[in-house]
């Protein structure tokens, strides 16, 4: 009896993946057509990002060159590491990474844990009223600019005339100028900020608690549970992976802290511990020109913060199986 010879294996790459590909091109066709109005949305927001952010990062190559404004961004020669290398010998470096990283750790600490409690303890309250005066108080600074927040901080500050003078006084204790004493810097900084972004990033908290399953509250009640117990076995857990991606993402910001607020802050009296990468990169760069150096001097703070970044990440995605991606 004759029998019909085998049929060949495929060739891997050429029967398996070609149907595959012509499918996903079809069904991606198909969604365009449908969906063509979103797609057409989508435009201005990617334009946005490759003109304004993306593109503007070729540049960061000066930081690798002796940049020349007259001979333009690639026509100027390279110089390799040598702008890492002065930055990193300057008796400066020390100290500038210490007070940029001591004042990013101490933000985040202090205002990480603030909105949470918040909005743990708005969501418990049950008087509308009360609970929407508050949010509205403690929502409203963050619509202040940052020159007014400032502004409004050293009047409350000053030895003469400011109210942190006269509360002093009450307890026979003399006017002190906070702004010029360099202890005190990271404190007025940390806690204006504290004050000015609490109530925002405590809404994103409360929309996370929203979503929590009103059953589980129900059951808790059933079994007899305090609101302490539900608060830490319902409402923790629940906002947990929105915590944690907050989280990632303040650790990621850790050295790009904010320049604005610390600049208008700055003197020469607190310059010890006023003085951080971003303000000292404005020196450079601006006001003394030298275009590569401070370039180089903000790549390093932007690989820090990536390195920082991927870290917490990989951390958090193993310990409690949340994670950015």
């Amino acid at each position: 009896m004759v029998t019909a010879p085998a049929p060949a294996p495929a060739q891997p790459g050429r029967g398996l993946t070609a149907p595959s590909t012509h499918k996903g091109m079809r069904a991606a066709r198909r969604s365009l057509r449908m969906h063509w109005q979103l797609y057409l949305l989508m435009l201005a927001p990617i334009a946005y990002f490759v003109l304004f952010k993306y593109w503007p990062m070729t540049n960061a190559v000066i930081a690798f060159k002796d940049y020349n404004v007259v001979d333009g961004v690639w026509g100027s020669d390279w110089s390799g590491f040598r702008h890492f290398e002065r930055f990193f010998d300057n008796p400066v470096f020390v100290n500038l990474l210490r007070n940029t990283f001591v004042l990013s750790a101490y933000v985040l600490l202090a205002s990480f844990p603030i909105p949470i409690i918040l909005a743990l303890a708005l969501n418990e309250v049950r008087l509308k009223f009360f609970k929407r005066t508050v949010q509205m108080v403690t929502y409203a600074p963050y619509f202040i600019s940052t020159v007014v927040v400032v502004s409004m901080t050293i009047l409350f500050l000053s030895p003469r005339l400011g109210l942190a003078s006269d509360a002093l006084a009450i307890f026979g204790i003399g006017s002190i100028d906070f702004l010029s004493e360099p202890d005190f810097f990271r404190h007025i900084y940390v806690w204006s900020d504290v004050w000015q972004t609490a109530g925002y990033s405590a809404v994103i908290y409360m929309a996370a608690l929203s979503g929590i399953d009103p059953t589980l509250y129900e059951a808790a009640k059933v079994d007899g549970a305090n609101r302490l117990q539900k608060i830490w076995n319902i409402d923790i857990p629940g906002i947990l992976p929105t915590a944690t991606v907050i989280l990632i993402l303040g650790v990621g910001n850790v050295m790009a802290i904010g320049f604005e607020k610390a600049f208008l802050l700055q003197n020469t009296l607190n310059m010890s511990q006023s003085e951080i990468i971003p303000t000292y990169t404005y020196r450079i760069g601006l006001l003394n020109a030298d275009f590569s150096q401070a370039a180089a001097i903000g790549l390093f703070n932007s690989v820090i913060n990536l390195v920082l970044l991927v870290s917490v990440h990989l951390i958090a995605k193993r310990a409690t199986g949340r994670g950015l991606w």
